[in-house]
């Protein structure tokens, strides 16, 4: 459809006097204000399209070229593929939407608590039945749910357990679940402060232990099911826990190559288009993982030895070409890289869950 352009000259935007069709300041198109309804779903479509090949035409390199988008990218070649941000926003999106979607469509709800013979065999036969249960998450289920009746599994067979100690436990969790343990054996929190008012200064609790027996306490004394408030919390905060992760990574490879002379950004972009990748495979083996059928054990597990080593290789690959290190000056940089990036990841996750379930009460 043809586009009907203004005769003046100005831009309606920002005023700048124009030399063509587009302003050379704000980068918007000089055309009428007044358009029919074909005029807007033209521009709109062309617009939508504009991005679809720009996300597709970024795919190839991020996919098969590794390391090439982001050398592209800082040699000033931009127009043609998406903006890092952007593609990683999205490509986020759609990936803790399939991680979100496996780790939780597959989770059996059963009543466990006082659960008859006949429940609990039919139960039991429930969850070997299943079709989209994962092995592993077939026997942690079976555990569970032999756990929370009473019974062990000692060498592959169940044998209920009728030690006092077991009961105890049982009759515990069943009235409040996945508890949170204080470091105290006081029953309250405020004999807790009174034991701690009796001791001498220097052999008190710190701040810290202070403030985690009370969230403690409160946790059990409101019957808070501490898993349910994790899982909630994870999936409302852990994408946010990785965009913050993305700045400390790209810190890290400023750190492991400081002698490549790049600024921070050229590492944060790097970071970016590493992480789009990542999520982005993921999400396709995780796909996979539900297309495949669940008796082909040995298939979903060849997959994901195979995804292992892809990854490996394409982090390889893809340091080689942005930084033009030798082979055995990357491999080492990779390792010390790796053990930095994940305890950065385990110290960001383990605030995330201390902040999750304490500000549940």
């Amino acid at each position: 459809m043809k586009k009907h352009y203004r005769h003046e000259n100005d831009c309606l935007n920002c005023g700048a006097i124009l030399h063509g069709k587009f302003c050379h300041v704000c980068g918007q198109e000089n055309v009428q204000i007044k358009e029919n309804f074909g005029h807007m779903m033209d521009h709109a479509i062309s617009d939508y399209f504009h991005f679809d090949h720009q996300f597709f035409h970024t795919l190839k390199p991020l996919f098969f070229k590794p390391g090439m988008l982001t050398t592209q990218y800082m040699a000033g070649k931009r127009v043609q593929y998406l903006h890092p941000v952007k593609m990683y926003i999205f490509i986020s999106l759609v990936y803790f939407l399939v991680l979100f979607q496996q780790t939780g469509g597959g989770i059996v709800k059963i009543d466990t608590k006082e659960m008859t013979t006949e429940q609990l065999n039919a139960a039991v036969k429930a969850i070997n039945q299943s079709t989209y249960l994962p092995p592993n998450a077939k026997k942690e289920a079976l555990h569970d749910l032999y756990k929370d009746n009473g019974y062990t599994i000692i060498n592959n067979k169940v044998v209920k357990d009728t030690s006092k100690k077991a009961k105890e436990s049982l009759k515990q969790e069943q009235a409040n679940p996945h508890m949170v343990n204080p470091t105290s054996n006081d029953s309250t929190y405020e004999a807790y402060l009174a034991a701690q008012a009796k001791l001498p200064a220097a052999k008190r609790d710190g701040w810290f232990e202070r403030y985690y027996n009370k969230k403690a306490f409160a946790i059990n004394k409101q019957k808070i099911n501490v898993k349910e408030v994790i899982e909630d919390g994870i999936k409302h905060n852990f994408p946010k826990m990785m965009f913050v992760l993305l700045p400390l990574f790209a810190l890290i490879l400023m750190i492991t190559f400081y002698r490549s002379k790049k600024f921070y950004v050229e590492h944060l972009i790097y970071s970016f288009h590493l992480h789009c990748f990542l999520f982005l495979f993921l999400a396709t083996i995780m796909i996979l993982h539900f297309i495949i059928p669940a008796n082909l054990y040995w298939l979903t597990g060849l997959l994901d030895f195979a995804a292992v080593i892809i990854i490996i290789w394409y982090i390889y690959k893809s340091l080689r070409v942005v930084y033009a290190g030798s082979g055995w000056r990357t491999v080492t940089k990779m390792i010390g890289m790796s053990f930095a990036y994940f305890f950065a990841f385990s110290i960001c996750l383990t605030v995330l869950l201390l902040f999750t379930v304490f500000s549940a009460v």
